[in-house]
């Protein structure tokens, strides 16, 4: 069981690139490839591609941003099935693009799973989740600003990726790693804001 645990990670990219047919695939049909009811995978599929070279492309990182922000308002509700508005499910992204963001990050992904496993299981429990899914949504709603300072928006997706990564493969290790990586944000930017 644990090591299928260690190829959680290896395996949603995997399913990812199964579904790459043609040279569009729509945000919807990355949703029915992973499953409808996996939110931790979603969230790390949306916030990889918005580390990948896929985030290049104009506007990426805002739809990117609103869809990890449904799912992070759903899982605080504690839905079991993901909804995403029709105009997002049907937004486009090129395959080629996409396929070459999951070659990138095949290397980093295998890398990381040789540290993962289940542990300090308690974080996965509310209340203690709350605190990074209400930090993840305040960080998507300033996501979309992002785009106007190079690879801003990248290292915010880096560590939502982290705390999706953490959720799937319930290493809660990695999701308190988040958790403080989501904390300096707002500290960062209130000391540059104080000290400026």
């Amino acid at each position: 069981m644990a090591q299928d645990k260690t190829h959680a990670l290896s395996d949603v990219l995997d399913r990812l690139e199964e579904s790459l047919v043609g040279k569009q695939i729509l945000f919807g049909d990355v949703v029915g490839a992973i499953g409808p009811s996996s939110f931790s995978s979603l969230m790390l599929i949306f916030s990889l591609i918005c580390t990948s070279p896929a985030s290049a492309i104009p506007g990426v990182t805002s739809a990117v941003a609103l869809v990890v922000c449904i799912l992070t308002v759903q899982m605080i509700a504690g839905r079991e099935a993901v909804w995403l508005p029709r105009f997002l499910m049907h937004r486009h992204i090129s395959t080629v693009t996409l396929g070459k963001g999951i070659k990138w990050l095949r290397k980093p992904v295998r890398f990381v799973e040789r540290f993962l496993k289940v542990r300090l299981t308690f974080v996965f429990h509310r209340p203690w989740l709350w605190l990074p899914l209400i930090l993840i949504l305040c960080l998507t709603i300033i996501m979309p600003f992002m785009e106007v300072i190079p690879a801003s928006g990248s290292i915010a997706s880096t560590i939502i990726a982290l705390f999706a990564a953490g959720m799937l493969t319930r290493d809660g290790a990695l999701v308190l790693i988040a958790l403080a990586l989501l904390l300096a944000v707002p500290i960062t930017i209130w000391g540059l804001g104080h000290f400026g």
